[in-house]
């Protein structure tokens, strides 16, 4: 985008010698008068940059390179406040300047410890993530909400015991820090969880005891708080879920009333508060995601196709994966700019990365991508801010 880098030169040195003026002056008021540090640097009254319309100073800081929000971030509260909310990504998409980073949990080799690392559009590896606060878990839950990455519930084991959680951390990217959000009502693991009209939704999986469940529940950002929804009309867990056009679809895993795996797709509709199904969804689905208006699956299977589902008729398609040698390859799925990536799991130095684009003409969709995560790829979210 060379509008883009035009732009954060031109305001990212009026901005940092601002900071760095300001600081400055705070140093000196500061022998004379100690207590004006604080009511000059964290005054919500005060403008956000001296001088400047509240509107204009926050597009100035809106054009800031996304590397640096956590360094603005530290300079009053004031700027914290704006840089955390919805409407710093409202006037950085206004302005035609998100950036899309990839967030990948990755597993280290030799089964080496987890840990969530930073890729830019260039696969460049900006940063890993600080250590999530809690114990380690597994089958837990990885939804964006408001540029945000939510981390929820899973299982853990102490001291030999087998526990389910409830408990749900919040990565904020522009701090580059993990909070804690209120816990769930359910604690499970192994269940499906999207984001649907700015609210989180989780479904099914498995409780404390070790059944499966059919309940679900909705959280709300703007209160923090999760509410108990409608419950499936069958328990099911292994499943995963996706939001489009208003609605949240569940599918795949199992169900206490299928043999094997299930085709149901159980559809929420968060206007009337309701469940319906359909019987044409995927079975064994080992990677999935939306990209644009459609789903791509990858079942068990069938590991040299992509299923493609269309909502809108509640159509799939099948799609032919370029790949030579052992048909047991593992894939995990990331999106970046409208494509999908196809992360192997094989550990192959000669394996690529593969790109998918959907918007390509006949015959070069796919093709090969230098983003490759250090290690085996667990999960991948996209996060634009």
């Amino acid at each position: 985008m060379p509008g883009f880098v035009s732009e954060s030169k031109r305001f990212k040195e009026p901005i940092m010698s601002l900071s760095d003026s300001l600081k400055q002056d705070t140093s000196i008021c500061s022998n004379s008068y100690p207590c004006l540090t604080s009511q000059l640097l964290d005054d919500f009254d005060s403008p956000i940059l001296p001088g400047l319309p509240d509107d204009v100073a926050k597009h100035c800081l809106a054009l800031v390179p996304r590397a640096n929000f956590p360094a603005m971030g530290g300079v009053c509260k004031k700027w914290r406040s704006f840089i955390q909310s919805k409407e710093f990504l409202t006037v950085r998409k206004l302005a035609g300047v998100l950036e899309e980073w990839l967030y990948i949990l990755t597993m280290g080799t030799e089964g080496k410890e987890s840990h969530w690392e930073v890729l830019d559009c260039m696969g460049q590896k900006n940063r890993i993530l600080p250590a999530m606060p809690g114990l380690a878990k597994s089958g837990f839950g990885v939804v964006v909400l408001n540029g945000k990455l939510l981390v929820m519930a899973g299982h853990l084991v102490i001291n030999g015991v087998f526990f389910a959680s409830p408990d749900v951390y919040q990565y904020d990217s522009c701090l580059n820090s993990w909070s804690k959000l209120a816990d769930m009502n359910v604690a499970r693991y192994d269940f499906a969880s999207a984001e649907v009209n700015g609210k989180v939704y989780v479904v099914g999986g498995y409780g404390m005891d070790g059944n499966s469940l059919s309940s679900a529940e909705v959280y709300n950002p703007e209160t923090n708080t999760w509410s108990i929804i409608e419950s499936l009309r069958r328990p099911r867990w292994g499943c995963f879920a996706c939001g489009f056009e208003g609605k949240l679809y569940v599918m795949g895993g199992r169900s206490s009333f299928t043999i094997g795996n299930s085709k149901f797709v159980d559809v929420y509709n968060p206007e009337r508060h309701s469940w319906c199904e359909m019987k044409n969804g995927c079975v064994m689905v080992t990677a999935y995601a939306v990209v644009g208006k459609n789903l791509f699956c990858m079942e068990w299977k069938n590991q040299r196709k992509l299923a493609i589902f269309n909502p809108i008729d509640n159509s799939w398609k099948m799609v032919q994966v370029p790949l030579t040698g052992s048909a047991s390859i593992g894939f995990r799925f990331g999106i970046l700019d409208g494509k999908l990536l196809l992360f192997s799991l094989d550990e192959e130095p000669s394996y690529q990365t593969l790109l998918y684009d959907p918007n390509a003409a006949p015959g070069s969709e796919w093709r090969t991508s230098e983003i490759r995560p250090s290690g085996s790829c667990l999960c991948c979210v996209t996060i634009k801010a």
